[in-house]
């Protein structure tokens, strides 16, 4: 199995619930689809560098997983659909 990281920025005007609701979508995401989430660092919510989409606040996640090399494609594309899902990178990790 490959290693991966992942950081993506939540909208952080969603509310707490929500975000915490986010957050464990994506873990179990990854989960069901043979994945082994590793680690999961919540920065929290920190100031944009830019606006985007008029947003300027966001939540910030990393997480580090184990997985075959189609979890990324499956994951990012769920980033892709999730609307609270402003910015997100995944990358595969060097031994």
């Amino acid at each position: 199995m490959n290693k991966y990281e992942s950081v993506y920025v939540i909208n952080a005007s969603i509310g707490d619930e929500a975000i915490n609701g986010k957050v464990a979508k994506f873990n179990e995401l990854i989960a069901t689809n043979g994945g082994n989430v590793t680690k999961v660092d919540e920065w929290g919510k920190r100031r944009l560098a830019y606006p985007i989409d008029y947003v300027t606040e966001g939540y910030y996640v990393l997480i580090n997983f184990e997985g075959d090399s189609e979890l990324p494609k499956e994951l990012e594309r769920n980033f892709r659909i999730d609307e609270s899902v402003i910015r997100f990178v995944v990358i595969r990790v060097d031994e």
